[in-house]
């Protein structure tokens, strides 16, 4: 098991996580699910035959760092929040924001694989779901690729943390130690995606309180022979 920490109004919280997840085509609006798979498309990734999609991957892919490293410079971030479940009770369901680093490359040839060849960046902060529960529409998500703003919505644009937290259960997952990333809103073609740096922010905006993630991306060189 790989621990999390997370600083929940003040207090630590740590979590072993035990399964990760990342939803895709998770759009509450199938526009906004075509307009992924378009962006998508365009790289060469086939569509999916049924949405929205869950891809488990390695627990140890959950980090909290500040520098990814990648094979090439075909990689990129996603805008995202997760859910993280600290403990059995429905206080202990957290949100945070998150950031799905992506080979797009290898995208290509299978989108679970890609999956598995970079890290889902989390925040160090987290609210309690049960804390912003009633305003969850409104919370805003911002990405930005190299400084830049690529992506920019509200958390009505994709499937809530409810419908993520009732599917858990139907799978017998809603367990201590599940981490599950919501999936993405479309992104900005103008904005170049494959930038140096990737930054999320997850805004509240009546309270004012922001969740941040941030990372720069570091190419690895090349085999040493």
């Amino acid at each position: 098991m790989f621990p999390l920490r997370f600083d929940v109004a003040g207090r630590s919280v740590e979590v072993p996580v035990r399964s990760l997840l990342n939803a895709g085509y998770a759009g509450r609006s199938q526009d906004d699910v075509a307009a992924h798979v378009a962006e998508l498309a365009e790289l060469g990734v086939p569509a999916p035959t049924r949405t929205p999609c869950l891809y488990p991957v390695a627990p140890y892919l959950a980090m909290q760092v500040d520098e990814v490293p990648a094979q090439h410079a075909r990689t990129s971030g996603e805008a995202e929040w997760a859910l993280v479940i600290a403990g059995p009770g429905e206080e202990d369901v957290l949100l945070t924001a998150a950031c799905d680093h992506t080979d797009r490359q290898l995208e290509v040839h299978g989108v679970a694989w890609s999956k598995q060849a970079g890290p889902d960046v989390l925040g160090s902060r987290a609210w309690r779901l049960v804390d912003v529960a009633d305003r969850i529409d409104s919370l805003t998500l911002i990405g930005e690729a190299g400084g830049r703003r690529i992506q920019r919505g509200t958390l009505a644009e994709l499937l809530t943390p409810r419908y993520w937290l009732d599917r858990l259960r139907e799978l017998g997952l809603d367990e201590t130690g599940t981490v599950l990333l919501s999936g993405t809103i479309p992104m900005d073609g103008a904005v170049d995606q494959f930038a140096g740096s990737w930054r999320v922010a997850l805004a509240d905006p009546v309270t004012g309180d922001v969740l941040e993630c941030g990372y720069t991306v570091r190419e690895l060189p090349g085999p040493i022979a």
